[in-house]
């Protein structure tokens, strides 16, 4: 939802380019400190990078590989405040991490490192990892292979099985805090007084209003479109070197593990995931430098067939094939430029604060940043905005403060309240709970002073109708794939939501004035959307040129 400023002279503290999950925190810690801030996005809020994550909420375990215990220390330590502050979206994750000859990461290796991070956890860990036997994989997992087995280890991290809600969530509680937040709304170009930054040039999407932004600081949070911003715009060397990471995701295959498998790629060494999520399973991910357009990143056929490879050759009965796919993701890390590199897991998944002073003084750009460690990087902004605009510093409050569906001091009294309610079914009242937690409330609100809104507008995953009014009127949802891909998640089904798409398109056209043309037309913008996914239900191309490039 796009909120401009009532006058085009007031001067915010902060203009932010980029509604991701970064952009969004920034905010949030920002305008929770007393300052005025306005985010500007061109698309809709964690429409890209944050919704093509692997979904987990790591404590960072993988980092211990390259010495980087001021990233691991920091990701515990996230993910730990996390489970507190949106115990609705994170979730207790167990990974079993299976040994076999030939590894590259031996495991006495993997071991001594899980020991390593249990000590580093201390009492911000989920639970102490274990090592399993070959006796007990083959009971609790059957179907896994054998073949080479050397034992195994049970790890808990976490999954946030829907990011985007996370969001959704830190836009809803920025802007309750007094930010303002313009979505579809390009940013044209950096405002300048000299050499200094002053804010942005932005145009509306929707109508091509043109409009100035005046700003003490402007903060580049675009994640890997930040050398997009900065291009014709200011002198830089390249910034982003993001790498490409794309998934799968299938129904459950013959053998299916009910729980995470983080093994090692037989054809590359790199570690990938067999990860359970909402009744299927994400197959992922890969890891390619990427040199192509930024806005057309799908999977390309090789990504898919490596995937398929890798989980059949762990799974020796899933028998999966291309036809399996249901749909994949794919996006860009947000990562630091590196040069000459030859191997992207050794590229730094932490992040930096750039300050362009004293060459263009007033702007800064985030290099990096995970979803995990989204609100750290939001303080560190901060904190950084506070001095280079010559306040005194101020105490962040994020690390207490709860997402709006966690606003409440007895958590599991709601949670056990609202499931025994009698409205809905009992899958319905879960799932409101797991995508809203307490706002759930506002959802039945609606529902009981308009009956319609009960109807179930999804049968897979039993949304009702007031789910998309919610959408539309608190939640800033202005096109269909708004409603459908990043607030109620009915598009993330197994038919990405297109049965259900024209009466949720039916529902949102009550609140947003849309006529039939008007429906019709967001329906087909949804399916012209939905093509980045390859979704098996649409026939999508393969792209002749994938801007893949594996590091030599």
């Amino acid at each position: 939802m796009s909120h401009h400023p009532s006058n085009g002279e007031d001067i915010v503290d902060l203009a932010v380019v980029g509604a991701g999950i970064n952009g969004l925190a920034i905010a949030r810690d920002a305008a929770a400190r007393g300052l005025r801030v306005v985010v500007v996005d061109r698309a809709d809020v964690g429409s890209g990078t944050t919704s093509t994550s692997s979904r987990l909420i790591h404590g960072g375990l993988k980092y211990l590989e390259r010495y980087d215990f001021t990233l691991v220390h920091e990701s515990i330590r996230e993910r730990h405040l996390l489970f507190r502050s949106a115990p609705h979206l994170v979730r207790d994750y167990p990974m079993l991490i299976p040994f076999y000859a030939g590894n590259s990461r031996p495991g006495i290796l993997i071991r001594l490192g899980l020991a390593v991070f249990d000590a580093l956890a201390a009492r911000r860990g989920r639970g102490l990892s274990r090592t399993v036997t070959n006796h007990r994989v083959a009971q609790r997992w059957p179907h896994l292979s054998r073949k080479g087995l050397r034992g195994a280890a049970l790890f808990h991290d976490a999954q946030v099985p829907w990011a985007e809600r996370l969001c959704v969530e830190l836009f809803l509680d920025a802007r309750h805090l007094g930010a303002r937040v313009l979505t579809y709304t390009t940013v044209t170009g950096l405002i300048r007084d000299g050499a200094r930054v002053t804010g942005l040039r932005t145009r509306d999407n929707r109508t091509g209003e043109e409009q100035e932004i005046r700003a003490r600081l402007t903060v580049n949070a675009a994640g890997p479109w930040i050398d997009h911003v900065l291009e014709g715009q200011i002198a830089s060397k390249r910034l982003n070197g993001g790498t490409k990471g794309s998934h799968v995701i299938v129904d459950p295959f013959p053998g299916a593990p009910k729980t995470c498998i983080f093994f090692e790629a037989a054809a590359d060494q790199r570690p990938i995931f067999v990860l359970p999520w909402e009744g299927r399973y994400m197959l992922g991910s890969t890891d390619l430098t990427y040199e192509g357009d930024l806005d057309e990143v799908v999977a390309s056929e090789a990504e898919i067939d490596y995937l398929l490879d890798e989980t059949n050759r762990i799974f020796p009965g899933a028998g999966l094939t291309p036809d399996d796919v249901l749909y994949s993701v794919s996006g860009i890390r947000p990562l630091p430029y590196a040069a000459d590199v030859t191997d992207n897991a050794k590229i730094s998944r932490g992040h930096t604060v750039l300050d362009h002073a004293p060459a263009h003084p007033g702007l800064l750009t985030v290099i990096g940043g995970k979803l995990t460690t989204h609100r750290a990087l939001a303080e560190d902004v901060t904190d950084k905005a506070l001095k280079v605009m010559g306040r005194a510093p101020r105490r962040c409050t994020t690390r207490t403060r709860p997402f709006p569906g966690a606003d409440t001091a007895q958590w599991e009294a709601f949670r056990e309240d609202f499931l025994s309610s009698p409205v809905l079914t009992p899958a319905q009242r879960r799932r409101l709970l797991d995508v809203y937690g307490v706002r759930a409330r506002r959802v039945l609100a609606l529902a009981e002073a308009d009956p319609g809104l009960l109807e179930v507008v999804d049968e897979e995953s039993g949304a009702i109708a007031a789910e998309v009014a919610v959408a539309v009127v608190d939640e800033g949802a202005v096109t269909l794939g708004d409603i459908m891909l990043r607030r109620t998640l009915v598009g993330l089904g197994g038919d990405m939501g297109r049965a259900a798409a024209a009466r949720c398109a039916g529902i949102a056209a009550r609140y947003l004035g849309w006529d039939d043309e008007r429906i019709a037309a967001e329906i087909a913008a949804y399916d012209t959307e939905l093509r980045r996914f390859r979704p098996r239900g649409l026939k999508t191309p393969a792209t002749a040129a994938t801007g893949d490039r594996r590091p030599q």
